[in-house]
């Protein structure tokens, strides 16, 4: 199988991972066909994902473990990102607050941070970070709170409000940070998709030069992030976007709307 029209038109793929590549613990319908096209075809590939529950080595063992060929170079994470903004930032945050996995927390003393969570300097950290994670609950909420009211600054990994899993939609970080925000009056800064980064990120590690097309699922993270970053975005819609949604969006509009990755990707004979 060649690629399409519309594929060979571009040097570069930006690949979102939930919905487009995956849903859950399974590979979209032919995904593992089309990575490896783009790949036959000469395409630089790039993983792009606002999941903050897993490292970048967890995502490059479950893209091996469902039939994708990638490396830890080609997967550009929203925890990198949030580790790069706070190191960054690092003379105006000391300690911090956490809401995530255990590869956001790592993320986050990888850019100089103490973590202060349940202890008494909780309520006086210098920022609280909030990325979704499957094991959160309330006391987390509550001192992330306390700390905000109290002056910490807020940084969020995006705002998507859920994920798509086989059972239905599951809440995302944008669901938590809402609560926080609500509860607060403060609005985060958020790192993930739509902001540009994580895309100029994933350019840079997808190959010289030529243009680039972003594939995903959402119009609010997907679409409006490539629109950030300059870039072309196609939706497909095996994630958390309808065809009428996908089809009436404009400004931006997508260059396409495919059912699965697979019919964007692949010419059929």
């Amino acid at each position: 199988m060649r690629l399409s029209p519309l594929l060979a038109r571009y040097d570069r793929v930006l690949l979102d991972l939930d919905g487009c590549v995956w849903v859950g613990d399974e590979p979209t319908p032919g995904a593992v066909e089309a990575v490896a096209a783009l790949r036959e075809g000469g395409k630089g590939v790039a993983f792009v994902t606002n999941d903050a529950r897993r490292s970048g080595e967890e995502f490059v063992r479950k893209l091996w473990r469902l039939g994708f060929q990638a490396s830890l170079e080609e997967v550009v994470t929203v925890g990198g990102a949030l580790q790069h903004w706070l190191a960054e930032r690092r003379d105006r945050a000391g300690t911090a607050v956490v809401i995530g996995s255990a590869a956001i927390w790592r993320h986050v003393e990888d850019a100089g941070l103490r973590i202060v969570n349940d202890t008494d300097l909780a309520g006086r950290a210098d920022v609280v970070v909030v990325a979704g994670h499957d094991d959160f609950d309330y006391k987390e909420l509550r001192q992330a709170v306390q700390a905000v009211s109290r002056g910490a600054g807020l940084v969020a990994a995006g705002r998507d409000g859920t994920f798509p899993m086989p059972d239905g939609p599951w809440p995302g970080t944008g669901a938590i940070l809402a609560a926080v925000e609500a509860a607060t009056g403060e609005r985060a800064l958020s790192v993930g998709k739509p902001e540009a980064a994580l895309f100029q990120t994933a350019l840079d590690r997808a190959g010289d030069g030529g243009s680039a097309l972003v594939v995903g699922d959402r119009l609010d993270a997907d679409l409006a992030g490539a629109e950030a970053a300059g870039l072309d975005a196609a939706i497909v819609l095996t994630g958390a976007t309808g065809r009428p949604a996908a089809e009436a969006a404009k400004d931006p509009a997508p260059v396409a709307v495919a059912d699965t990755l697979a019919d964007l990707v692949l010419r059929r004979a």
